[in-house]
């Protein structure tokens, strides 16, 4: 497998970065603080084509490969200090244009993704509930065909982009005798009777990410918005997963690779006992580690997007991918901290803010816990 970029990679992967240091960052700090989601910042993105970058030309989008995608995604993590905005934009991707992509009707793609290509429409998925996070399939909500309408009744909790989202790809159990194959997916639109959204939750991190809650009390659902066929719930959830695992963090990468560049930039130029710091060891010492950790990270998830791109399954690829990235970049985050010393520990640098945003990978599409399981799993186990 040859990863190295291309030309029209490298012109890509360089003119995101460009446009995210130029369009992404402003007020970023005052944006954190006031938990605000950057809608200008939506808007630039769409227009410069980022939510189209994997989907097809024929409903707006620029139909590159997803290998191409991901070094676009990584340099606007590169690029972006707004990791909630990123995250929001992860999931619109993965969870909801990804998914509609795969399993959706010609007549459901027709009617929702230019919306969401172009960013006239935001969407997310809605499957965690309170009582089912990890155990992801003992899910409360309910589904029950009535004519020509599917009756939803339940709550969805800590879901990406609920307070700003128009379409929510909602899952449900239509037959909880079948265990997995009695899960349906649910086009539901934020306009819809018996739909309703909670304010944004205050989490530790991601700030500008608006998560919420989803109540669903008679939600009256048409036939045509299920996604797939009924019972498909476990194929869609699996088969959206192993490429939110492969490609969400793909900025987390970008993030990575921006945070050594300032260590290293703080280590030349910072002198304590007559000695610029990145001479000592214990200090040279932090960076080789992150520098390792980056390379290894930057090579599971190069070959994620590359077997997917080749129609792979790579279900224990992205777990590995996903477990190894979302650790190493909070014991990233953690060294750019120590290294920068109380400058790291301020809040007037990116780094505390960075590591907040960071754990949150640790939990989100998985737990590190989740993936492990998922790894033995592969191995016998």
């Amino acid at each position: 497998m040859d990863f190295s970029l291309n030309d029209d990679q490298i012109r890509i992967k360089k003119s995101t970065i460009e446009f995210a240091q130029k369009e992404l960052n402003e007020d970023v700090q005052i944006r954190e603080r006031n938990s605000e989601f950057y809608y200008k910042g939506w808007d630039k993105c769409a227009e410069f084509g980022i939510f189209g970058l994997p989907m097809p030309e024929k409903y707006g989008g620029l139909g590159l490969d997803l290998l191409t995608t991901v070094f676009a995604m990584e340099g606007l993590g590169y690029g972006c200090r707004d990791s909630g905005l990123l995250f929001s934009i992860n999931s619109h991707m993965w969870t909801c244009l990804g998914p509609l992509l795969n399993f959706g009707t010609d007549e459901q793609k027709q009617k929702y993704l230019p919306g969401l290509i172009s960013g006239a429409l935001r969407g997310g998925h809605a499957m965690t509930e309170p009582n089912s996070g990890s155990d992801a399939f003992d899910s409360k909500a309910k589904a029950v065909k009535r004519g020509d309408k599917y009756i939803l009744n339940g709550s969805k909790i800590f879901i990406t982009n609920a307070p700003i989202a128009d379409v929510l790809l909602v899952f449900a159990a239509t037959d909880s005798s079948k265990g997995y194959a009695g899960f349906t997916v649910f086009l539901v639109e934020k306009h819809f009777p018996g739909f309703s959204i909670g304010s944004s939750l205050d989490l530790m991190g991601l700030k500008t990410s608006p998560i919420g809650e989803v109540v669903l009390q008679d939600c009256e659902v048409p036939e045509e918005n299920v996604l797939g066929s009924e019972g498909m719930g476990a194929i869609i959830f699996n088969s959206e997963m192993e490429m939110e695992r492969g490609c969400l963090f793909a900025t987390h990468l970008g993030a990575m690779q921006k945070d050594l560049e300032d260590c290293i930039e703080y280590a030349n130029l910072r002198v304590q006992f007559g000695s610029s710091i990145g001479k000592f060891q214990s200090i040279a010492n932090k960076i080789a580690n992150m520098k390792v950790k980056i390379e290894l990270a930057r090579n599971m998830i190069y070959r994620v997007a590359w077997m997917k791109s080749k129609g792979k399954r790579a279900t224990i690829e992205s777990a590995i991918a996903k477990l190894f990235i979302s650790e190493s970049y909070v014991e990233n985050c953690l060294e750019a901290i120590q290294i920068h010393g109380a400058y790291g520990y301020s809040t007037e640098m990116h780094f505390e803010k960075n590591l907040r945003d960071s754990i949150g990978g640790k939990i989100y599409s998985g737990t590190s816990e989740i993936q492990r399981n998922i790894i033995s799993s592969f191995m016998g186990l």
